[in-house]
């Protein structure tokens, strides 16, 4: 079920008086689910919006490429190419998604140029990793009795604080209780960012001094949310350098740490990449994967790039599934990633 689905078809009960007839009960579901449909109308032009430089320039460069052709041949397949690398989907998906063209064209004999937009969408679509299996809790999978661990890094400035306090609004909005571990002690201003979310976000934020033993701050972090019974708990890292070895050693010892309270802890590590950074993503992400078991990423500041196609390569790549996507600054502008919803911003409602 997609992200939008869950404004479509979440079933809800009519708030009507107990001796309502059968006409009032079908006429107040009636509009709750135009309601419902006009919320979920909302969300899809936010996204759109929120990709809108990716899309314009995607799609002004395929306008060029395909300009005074009728089918799809080498030449246009040569342009194609150009433009996906271009664009930031990654060299080695970009031979994939050509090749599979490639192989459509051979099949089919014969593929207009009006048809590529429509091939690609479906083809793009296909390589991307499903992400959510439920858009409950914000697609997290909340365990009753245990808090949900999930430990998240990434480089200086990519957006990792301002994800975990989103992520926390969206997680306390649904009615869970949320614990925040700012286990980021290098920089006295990060622990500030964090408590500001946090008081945003109506979470409880763990912290120590700056300096402190970042595993430690993780660890009592768990220690407090198991004590008081919290769903689920969010630890925020140092912005690693990627080519730091050293660094990337600690992010080890925390998750040691943490298994000490809950045995299987993290259960997710989120890796968060600036979108607007295009190919030094990709080299983040081999770092950061060599270096910890990451397990979902998180891709930010969409809505200010052109560079949007990373998402594409990045989650072929590696494999990884893109849980979330930030389109703005807005505590509401972190959306669970739909990978046909996705695509559908980009291409529109190709036939």
């Amino acid at each position: 079920m997609g992200f939008f689905d869950l404004f479509k078809k979440k079933k809800v009960e009519p708030q009507v008086a107990p001796d309502a007839t059968a006409e009032d009960i079908a006429k107040e579901q009636e509009r709750i689910e135009v309601e419902a449909e006009k919320e979920a109308e909302a969300e899809r032009k936010e996204l759109e919006a929120g990709l809108e430089k990716t899309k314009e320039g995607f799609f002004g460069k395929l306008r060029r490429a395909v300009a005074g052709r009728t089918t799809v041949d080498a030449d246009v397949l040569d342009d194609l190419e150009e433009l996906l690398i271009t664009s930031d989907v990654g060299v080695d998906t970009t031979v994939k998604i050509i090749e599979r063209i490639e192989q459509r064209v051979a099949r089919d004999k014969y593929i207009n140029t009006e048809e590529l937009q429509y091939i690609l969408r479906d083809e793009i679509a296909q390589l991307m990793e499903e992400s959510h299996r439920s858009t409950e809790d914000f697609g997290i999978e909340v365990k009753e009795g245990m808090p949900y661990v999930l430990m998240v890094v990434g480089v200086n400035g990519a957006g990792k604080t301002t994800t975990i306090g989103k992520l926390a609004a969206q997680l306390t909005k649904a009615g869970r209780k949320v614990y925040i571990g700012a286990a980021d002690t290098f920089r006295a201003a990060a622990i500030d960012q964090l408590a500001v979310w946090a008081d945003r976000a109506g979470a409880t934020m763990v912290r120590q001094d700056m300096g402190s033993d970042p595993a430690s701050v993780a660890y009592d972090t768990l220690r407090s949310a198991v004590a008081n019974g919290a769903d689920v708990v969010l630890i925020d890292t140092a912005g690693r350098l990627h080519n730091k070895v050293g660094l990337m050693k600690e992010l080890t010892k925390i998750r040691n740490v943490m298994a000490k309270v809950i045995p299987d802890a993290p259960h997710e590590v989120m890796l968060v990449l600036d979108g607007s950074t295009g190919q030094n993503a990709f080299e983040q992400a081999k770092q950061f994967t060599e270096a910890t078991q990451v397990t979902s990423l998180t891709i930010t500041k969409l809505d200010g790039t052109a560079k949007g196609g990373v998402v594409i390569g990045i989650s072929d790549r590696f494999n990884i599934p893109v849980r979330y996507i930030g389109i703005g600054e807005g505590i509401d502008q972190l959306k669970m990633f739909d990978r046909k919803e996705f695509v559908r911003a980009m291409f529109g409602d190709a036939k």
